[in-house]
């Protein structure tokens, strides 16, 4: 069963198209797209890695997660 996250998500559009997306809570999440749902698609992916690193790391999710 995969848990639901939810989390702000900061889109800055870039000069040359496309957006970089960072996350407040997890400095860890920078990731970019060409379009905004590549962008979101990215972000989910990276969360994902960032997930799993914690784990192997025991390592704690922030509790606003």
């Amino acid at each position: 069963m995969s848990k639901i996250y939810k989390l702000p998500l900061v889109m800055e559009p870039q000069p040359e198209g496309g957006y970089v997306v960072t996350c407040p809570l997890l400095p860890e999440l920078i990731t970019e797209g060409d379009s905004v749902a590549e962008a979101v698609h990215n972000a989910n992916d990276a969360l994902a890695a960032i997930i799993e690193a914690y784990e192997d790391l025991g390592k704690s999710l922030p509790p606003a997660l």
